[in-house]
């Protein structure tokens, strides 16, 4: 079994994010950058699988010298390999997916694993429309993934209970939090990973669907109130804050 696994670098998520100067894009100085945690529980997975069926991992993501921080992280967790496609990192979910689904086209991967949306964008799309591309089933924010000789059965929280959806292979599947428990690379593994070569190829070219105009920051909170008085007096006072001043009763 051959398993794919996309990745991106995103900002840590306890960083604090500020607008360039262009007004269009996040100033990047200072910040740290990591692999989106919905991602991380797609590697876990993968890996597992290799551990338990002795499935090929190869992990992926487009960007430049920076990205292969991410690269080398999950060789260093147990990915078999691991490909750079060079190239300005994207934020338009369909130049994304259409960039990855011409790189794994006719690779001959039995299973395609994505975080089921990024830290950053949130847009919560690309592996669905990777899928679509491909022509390949798909399961969308799996809590649990079973995998057979040629197929697969996921289970995800829908609005009405619990889903279960069976699929052949080969298919795409994006991760959750709650599928499994990331584990952390050890010093054996990430000295190993200095040592694996990450191949590199140039991104394949996507038009991209949407443009960001402009970014801007939330406005800022409105300072707390504190009521004062007894019982009796702070419920009056608030519920006369709320009718007067919310508005909301």
């Amino acid at each position: 079994m051959k398993i794919l696994v996309a990745l991106k670098q995103v900002p840590d998520t306890e960083s604090k994010i500020k607008i360039d100067g262009s007004g269009s894009h996040i100033d990047q100085a200072d910040l740290k950058w990591i692999t989106s945690p919905n991602d991380e529980y797609a590697l876990e997975e993968a890996i597992r699988l290799k551990e338990g069926k002795g499935a090929e991992v190869t992990a992926v993501t487009i960007g430049g010298e920076k990205s292969k921080d991410v690269l080398r992280n999950a060789l260093a967790l147990g990915a078999d390999g691991a490909v750079l496609l060079k190239g300005e990192p994207m934020d338009d979910p369909l130049a994304i997916a259409s960039s990855l689904a011409a790189f794994a086209g006719g690779k001959g991967f039995d299973l395609l694993l994505f975080g089921h949306k990024c830290y950053g964008n949130d847009n919560g799309s690309v592996g669905q429309m990777a899928a679509e591309l491909m022509g390949l089933p798909h399961a969308h924010a799996v809590t649990k993934l079973e995998i057979a000789d040629t197929g697969f059965r996921a289970e995800k929280e829908g609005d009405a209970g619990l889903e279960v959806i069976d699929g052949s292979l080969p298919a795409v599947v994006t991760a959750q939090r709650g599928l499994n428990e990331p584990r952390y690379a050890s010093l054996k593994g990430i000295m190993a990973a200095k040592k694996k070569p990450i191949e590199e190829a140039d991104c394949p070219q996507a038009s991209q669907a949407t443009k960001i105009s402009a970014l801007s920051p939330p406005p800022a909170r409105a300072a707390g109130k504190r009521i004062e008085g007894g019982p009796a007096e702070q419920a009056a006072a608030l519920a006369a804050l709320l009718r007067d001043e919310a508005k909301i009763i």
